[in-house]
Protein backbone atom coordinates (compact mmCIF):
# COMPACT_ATOMS: atom_id res chain seq x y z
CA UNK A 1 0.00 0.00 0.00
CA UNK A 2 1.39 3.72 -0.82
CA UNK A 3 1.28 6.19 1.54
CA UNK A 4 1.04 10.14 1.46
CA UNK A 5 1.28 12.46 4.15
CA UNK A 6 -0.04 15.80 3.50
CA UNK A 7 1.99 18.19 5.96
CA UNK A 8 0.16 21.45 7.27
CA UNK A 9 2.92 22.90 9.69
CA UNK A 10 5.06 26.16 8.53
CA UNK A 11 7.57 24.89 10.48
CA UNK A 12 10.33 22.78 9.00
CA UNK A 13 11.76 20.03 11.66
CA UNK A 14 8.57 21.11 14.11
CA UNK A 15 7.28 18.92 16.62
CA UNK A 16 4.77 18.06 14.02
CA UNK A 17 6.63 16.32 11.53
CA UNK A 18 9.24 14.72 14.07
CA UNK A 19 6.20 12.62 15.23
CA UNK A 20 4.63 12.24 11.75
CA UNK A 21 7.89 10.96 10.30
CA UNK A 22 7.95 8.15 13.68
CA UNK A 23 5.01 7.27 12.90
CA UNK A 24 5.35 6.33 8.84
CA UNK A 25 7.47 3.45 7.11
CA UNK A 26 10.59 5.04 5.30
CA UNK A 27 9.38 2.99 2.15
CA UNK A 28 6.41 3.33 0.23
CA UNK A 29 5.41 6.84 1.71
CA UNK A 30 5.54 10.43 -0.19
CA UNK A 31 5.58 13.56 1.23
CA UNK A 32 3.82 16.60 0.43
CA UNK A 33 4.85 19.98 2.46
CA UNK A 34 2.29 22.36 1.87
CA UNK A 35 4.25 25.53 3.43
CA UNK A 36 6.59 24.40 -0.25
CA UNK A 37 3.45 24.83 -2.27
CA UNK A 38 1.39 27.54 -4.14
CA UNK A 39 -2.05 27.18 -2.94
CA UNK A 40 -4.85 29.70 -3.64
CA UNK A 41 -7.89 30.15 -1.25
CA UNK A 42 -11.33 29.52 -2.48
CA UNK A 43 -13.33 31.98 -3.75
CA UNK A 44 -16.78 30.70 -3.12
CA UNK A 45 -18.59 30.36 -6.84
CA UNK A 46 -20.87 27.70 -6.44
CA UNK A 47 -23.66 29.86 -7.19
CA UNK A 48 -22.60 32.12 -9.74
CA UNK A 49 -23.71 31.54 -13.13
CA UNK A 50 -20.00 30.50 -14.49
CA UNK A 51 -18.98 28.43 -11.10
CA UNK A 52 -15.65 27.84 -9.88
CA UNK A 53 -13.08 29.53 -11.92
CA UNK A 54 -9.72 27.95 -12.77
CA UNK A 55 -6.97 28.28 -9.98
CA UNK A 56 -3.49 28.01 -11.20
CA UNK A 57 -1.29 27.18 -8.43
CA UNK A 58 -0.12 23.70 -7.21
CA UNK A 59 -3.18 22.20 -5.48
CA UNK A 60 -3.99 19.82 -8.55
CA UNK A 61 -0.44 18.47 -8.62
CA UNK A 62 -0.86 17.64 -5.31
CA UNK A 63 -4.31 16.03 -5.45
CA UNK A 64 -3.05 13.63 -8.11
CA UNK A 65 -0.67 12.97 -5.84
CA UNK A 66 -3.60 12.09 -3.36
CA UNK A 67 -5.19 9.88 -5.35
CA UNK A 68 -2.18 7.57 -6.53
CA UNK A 69 -1.80 6.55 -3.14
CA UNK A 70 -4.13 3.99 -0.84
CA UNK A 71 -3.45 5.89 1.79
CA UNK A 72 -3.79 9.25 3.08
CA UNK A 73 -2.15 11.06 6.60
CA UNK A 74 -3.15 14.17 7.53
CA UNK A 75 -0.09 16.02 9.96
CA UNK A 76 -1.05 18.77 11.23
CA UNK A 77 -0.63 21.36 14.26
CA UNK A 78 -3.19 22.49 16.30
CA UNK A 79 -3.93 25.82 15.88
CA UNK A 80 -6.85 27.29 18.05
CA UNK A 81 -8.36 23.77 18.15
CA UNK A 82 -8.35 23.40 14.92
CA UNK A 83 -5.71 22.36 12.04
CA UNK A 84 -3.72 24.64 10.40
CA UNK A 85 -4.08 27.70 8.16
CA UNK A 86 -2.35 25.74 5.29
CA UNK A 87 -3.84 22.40 5.97
CA UNK A 88 -7.49 24.26 5.92
CA UNK A 89 -6.83 26.38 3.19
CA UNK A 90 -6.21 22.78 1.27
CA UNK A 91 -9.19 21.18 2.52
CA UNK A 92 -11.46 24.32 2.06
CA UNK A 93 -10.20 23.63 -2.33
CA UNK A 94 -12.14 20.15 -1.68
CA UNK A 95 -15.24 22.08 -2.38
CA UNK A 96 -13.83 23.23 -5.66
CA UNK A 97 -12.13 20.07 -6.70
CA UNK A 98 -15.65 17.77 -6.63
CA UNK A 99 -17.20 20.69 -9.75
CA UNK A 100 -14.09 20.66 -11.47
CA UNK A 101 -14.18 19.18 -15.13
CA UNK A 102 -11.62 16.01 -14.74
CA UNK A 103 -11.98 15.44 -11.06
CA UNK A 104 -15.62 14.04 -11.29
CA UNK A 105 -14.66 10.85 -9.79
CA UNK A 106 -12.73 12.49 -6.64
CA UNK A 107 -15.32 11.93 -4.13
CA UNK A 108 -15.69 8.35 -5.10
CA UNK A 109 -12.04 7.66 -4.96
CA UNK A 110 -11.70 9.59 -2.14
CA UNK A 111 -13.72 7.52 -0.64
CA UNK A 112 -11.30 4.19 -1.18
CA UNK A 113 -8.74 6.06 0.63
CA UNK A 114 -7.73 4.88 4.81
CA UNK A 115 -7.52 8.44 6.46
CA UNK A 116 -5.47 8.75 9.52
CA UNK A 117 -4.67 12.38 11.18
CA UNK A 118 -1.17 13.22 13.52
CA UNK A 119 -1.60 16.18 15.24
CA UNK A 120 0.57 18.00 18.22
CA UNK A 121 -0.67 20.68 20.55
CA UNK A 122 1.13 22.49 23.37
CA UNK A 123 -2.13 22.48 25.95
CA UNK A 124 -4.00 19.35 26.69
CA UNK A 125 -4.40 18.46 23.02
CA UNK A 126 -6.13 14.87 24.39
CA UNK A 127 -8.67 16.92 24.73
CA UNK A 128 -8.52 20.11 23.11
CA UNK A 129 -7.63 18.21 20.06
CA UNK A 130 -10.88 16.93 20.52
CA UNK A 131 -12.50 19.51 17.94
CA UNK A 132 -9.93 18.48 15.14
CA UNK A 133 -10.60 15.06 15.16
CA UNK A 134 -14.31 15.99 15.12
CA UNK A 135 -14.17 18.72 12.47
CA UNK A 136 -11.90 15.65 9.95
CA UNK A 137 -14.51 12.63 11.04
CA UNK A 138 -17.29 15.65 9.56
CA UNK A 139 -14.97 16.10 6.50
CA UNK A 140 -14.42 12.40 6.20
CA UNK A 141 -18.21 11.64 6.35
CA UNK A 142 -18.60 13.97 3.37
CA UNK A 143 -16.73 11.56 1.24
CA UNK A 144 -18.71 8.39 2.83
CA UNK A 145 -15.44 7.62 4.64
CA UNK A 146 -13.93 7.64 8.08
CA UNK A 147 -11.11 8.56 10.19
CA UNK A 148 -9.39 4.96 10.74
CA UNK A 149 -7.01 6.35 13.50
CA UNK A 150 -5.10 9.52 14.71
CA UNK A 151 -2.21 10.37 16.71
CA UNK A 152 -2.35 13.54 19.09
CA UNK A 153 0.87 14.49 20.56
CA UNK A 154 1.53 17.38 23.20
CA UNK A 155 4.77 19.44 22.38
CA UNK A 156 4.73 23.29 22.76
CA UNK A 157 8.13 23.92 22.43
CA UNK A 158 10.92 22.90 19.57
CA UNK A 159 11.94 19.07 20.12
CA UNK A 160 9.15 18.80 22.95
CA UNK A 161 7.50 16.02 21.40
CA UNK A 162 10.28 13.48 22.27
CA UNK A 163 9.22 13.60 26.04
CA UNK A 164 5.41 12.82 24.76
CA UNK A 165 5.85 8.81 25.63
CA UNK A 166 2.55 8.17 24.94
CA UNK A 167 2.19 9.61 21.71
CA UNK A 168 5.72 8.22 20.33
CA UNK A 169 3.84 4.57 21.44
CA UNK A 170 1.07 5.15 19.15
CA UNK A 171 3.70 6.40 16.14
CA UNK A 172 5.34 3.20 16.64
CA UNK A 173 2.05 1.42 16.67
CA UNK A 174 0.80 3.02 13.17
CA UNK A 175 4.06 2.29 11.77
CA UNK A 176 3.59 -1.34 12.43
CA UNK A 177 0.27 -0.77 10.82
CA UNK A 178 1.25 0.63 7.60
Amino acid sequence: MKTIVIHGSTRKNGNTEYLTHRAVPAENVSHVYLRDHNIQMITDERHSDQGFQAIEDDYHHIIDQMIEHDVVIFSTPIYWYSMSGLMKVFIDRFSQLVREKGYETFKEDFKKKTVYLIAVGGDNPSLKGLPLIQQFEYILQFFDSSLEGYILGQANKPGEIQSDRRALAQAHQLKEQL
